[in-house]
């Protein structure tokens, strides 16, 4: 049993998708989540100031004694997971890649057409491509970037028409020309967008990472005997940039289940571990 916090982190609010997948699946769980809401998107950003400012927010995290590390974005997964397992080795450290990849290998064969959207970081970086091929190297694979995703979402434009005109300048041509039955949301914001996207292309399966990390955290939790029992714990939401968008979308994201919240603004110091 290990009553302590599970650490959160993410460049904005995508990363809060994870949060009632896992109270949920995890009731007796509380969480520290941090986003990077003042220097996000990290999508286009220069992956040297990434891992920068990911090492910030793991220091922060671990300094409040977390007993996990789990990093709610695909751009920190795709970039800075191995650094970070270097810098903190007797902290179990999750990546949301993995996980959604094993679940896609899971629910696909070479018969379909899978594509990955994502950040520009993201998708540059072919971590999903890697990952898929290591479990099916039959898999077909197409990614296209979507870097207006993230900065719509972060300004609570989601469910309009900018937003429907957004997803299909990006993915119209991509789902057609690549025959695409499979979508993977590789990046924790789109799920705030998930359901226009279902709308504009309802025969495609879309499969969400936020959930699927879910899995991988109980799994790990279970195999070091740290699941959370009897926690008095409040859940405790940190942004760079504590913004009323900010507060607005962890209420609906966090609506109808049984997370109790309390929200701090914190500007990060710069990282004094080396």
């Amino acid at each position: 049993m290990d009553n302590r916090a599970i650490g959160f982190f993410d460049s904005g609010l995508g990363g809060l998708t994870c949060i009632a997948p896992l109270a949920k699946l995890l009731p007796e769980e509380k969480v520290i989540y941090f986003g990077d809401t003042a220097r996000t998107p990290y999508g286009s950003k220069a992956p040297a100031t990434i891992k920068s400012f990911s090492m910030q927010i793991a220091d922060f995290l671990v300094s409040n004694d977390v007993k996990m590390l789990v990093i709610a974005c695909n751009t920190i997964s795709a970039t800075c997971l191995d650094d970070l397992r270097e810098r903190y080795p007797d902290i179990p450290i999750i990546g949301i890649i993995t996980p959604a990849a094993e679940r896609v290998a899971r629910v696909t064969s070479m018969g379909n057409h899978i594509g990955i959207i994502g950040t520009k970081v993201t998708i540059a970086s072919g971590a999903y491509e890697k990952a898929l091929h290591e479990l099916n190297p039959d898999l077909s694979i197409s990614s296209v970037a979507c870097p207006a995703f993230v900065p719509l979402i972060e300004e609570g434009i989601i469910n309009s028409d900018i937003m429907d005109l957004t997803i299909r300048y990006y993915m119209e041509d991509f789902v057609l020309e690549n025959r695409i039955d499979t979508m993977v949301l590789g990046c924790t914001h789109y799920p705030l967008i998930k359901s226009s996207i279902e709308r504009i292309f309802p025969d495609i399966k879309i499969v969400n990472p936020s959930e699927e990390i879910v899995f991988a955290i109980r799994d790990e939790l279970f195999k070091r005997d740290m699941q959370a029992q009897g926690s008095t714990l409040t859940n405790t939401f940190y942004a760079s940039d504590l913004s009323e968008n900010f507060i607005r979308m962890i209420e609906s994201i966090t609506s109808g289940s049984d997370v109790e919240v309390k929200f701090k603004n914190l500007e990060l110091p710069e990282s004094s571990k080396k």
